[in-house]
């Protein structure tokens, strides 16, 4: 059992709080960036509708020969994933939290720590998970069946629907020209453009190169346009190109766009409080131990409805 590294300086009473890196959030779940189907166990049936023209010359009779209803599935798979980790309470003793534990050797963990932990846990998984909803590889240890959306995008989009990124990466001074490239894909490959729910995710830095380039710096001078600095907000402080809202989801990898309908991209789990749950339990009293296990258990997917209704800028 690999028991916790613990680096203290312990001068009195504990002050109150840890402090934890700053994590990433599941962004896009949390903001509505892609369709969330609880209740998912194992499977579920995406089923897509096509039909062909349906307009013909007025009769007199019914006539539905030229009318064609086509019909397809996507299958959506969940993967069960858990969080197991274990500590040992006596790493405790000497540490600055020992008051709260008594002077007992039958402690309990510290509770200050032990609800720490808890959101620890429970913001780390949102951290992998929203990794893992973009670029997790299919199958892997820790991720989903079918891999993450860009994953899926690349293995089933037409090679039309694919754009190599630039050179060099995104910048300020070609973000504009490699956003207009996803909008062209946009109106020429599929028919996504003007759909209220139609979205260009982007990574955090093709974000921040946009954030730049609204500023004009290099156009207008050191202050922007109208003296007003670098303007990143707009529409009522979402941000836009060509008439198309942007995302920023932070589990993108660099130098990555996704043009798609919030509508056909889904993450199916179980239960939803699922992946918000973790739990602290004493094994100390069943097993003679000094541990203390720290559990998480849910199960989720991610699938694409139509891929051909995907850009995919990488």
């Amino acid at each position: 059992m690999a028991e916790p590294t613990i680096t203290t300086t312990y001068a009195g009473q504990f002050a109150g709080k840890y402090i934890s890196a700053a994590l990433l959030s599941a962004s896009t779940i949390e903001n509505g960036g892609v369709t969330v189907l609880p209740n998912v166990k194992f499977k579920e049936v995406l089923q897509n509708v096509a039909t062909s023209s349906l307009l013909a010359n007025g009769t007199c009779d019914f006539d539905a020969a030229g009318s064609t209803v086509t019909l397809t599935e996507k299958v959506l798979e969940t993967k069960d994933l858990q969080v197991n980790m274990q500590l040992c309470k006596s790493q405790f003793f000497n540490t600055w939290q020992s008051a709260e534990m008594g002077a007992s050797q039958f402690a309990d963990l510290p509770k200050s720590f032990s609800d720490y932990l808890l959101g620890y846990v429970a913001s780390k998984v949102a951290s992998e998970m929203e990794t893992t909803l973009w670029q997790g590889a299919a199958g892997a240890a820790g991720g989903f069946t079918d891999g993450g959306l860009t994953v899926l995008a690349a293995a089933q989009a037409p090679g039309a629907n694919q754009i190599a990124a630039v050179g060099g990466g995104v910048t300020a001074a070609n973000v504009i020209d490699e956003l207009g490239k996803v909008v062209d894909a946009i109106n020429a490959q599929t028919n996504i453009y003007g759909y209220e729910d139609t979205r260009i995710f982007v990574s955090r830095n093709v974000m921040a190169a946009y954030v730049r380039a609204l500023g004009g710096f290099a156009a207008t001078g050191a202050n922007g346009v109208d003296n007003r600095g670098t303007m990143w907000y707009a529409d009522g402080g979402g941000v836009s190109f060509d008439g198309i809202k942007l995302f920023m989801a932070e589990g993108l990898p660099s130098n990555t766009m996704l043009a798609a309908q919030i509508s056909n991209l889904y993450l199916g789990v179980s239960l939803l409080s699922d992946t918000q749950e973790a739990r602290v339990i004493d094994v100390s009293q069943y097993d003679g131990s000094d541990n203390v296990r720290v559990i998480f258990r849910m199960a989720a997917g991610a699938q694409i409805g139509v891929a051909s209704d995907v850009i995919l800028y990488a």
